[in-house]
């Protein structure tokens, strides 16, 4: 998941987070019976450094969810305020680790520090051309 939708999400935040803004988005990643989801956020926080923090998490979508009356909602697909889900630590834990590694991050992923389950790494930042 990292390679494949976390690190290209978090590039293209990274090329908007130059006008200094924090910037967020939150990307699918779908299997048979379920989706991982993980939210990332960015900003800059030095010329040539940026913070990105990422929380994942899985919404089960098999056939027995929808046959049993409980289908899923779109506010599955959200973090709080916005929807319901919640942050998975350990899928979160991993996906950072590998997003790190990915993101060239100036260190190992730090532990949420605000209650809300995403996981903080400080990249390097190079302003477009």
């Amino acid at each position: 998941m990292a390679r494949s939708v976390l690190a290209p999400a978090a590039r293209e935040l990274l090329r908007q987070a130059a006008d200094g803004e924090e910037h967020t988005t939150t990307v699918p990643f779908g299997g048979d019976d379920f989706t991982l989801y993980g939210h990332i956020r960015v900003r800059r926080t030095a010329a040539d450094q940026a913070e990105v923090a990422v929380a994942c998490w899985l919404m089960n979508i098999d056939l027995a969810r929808s046959i049993g009356g409980h289908p899923p909602t779109t506010a599955e697909t959200r973090l709080p305020p916005e929807g319901t889900a919640r942050p998975d630590g350990a899928f979160t834990i991993e996906a950072a680790r590998h997003l790190a590694i990915l993101m060239g991050a100036l260190g190992d992923p730090r532990s949420p520090t605000n209650g809300d389950g995403h996981r903080t790494m400080t990249v390097p930042f190079l302003a477009p051309a």
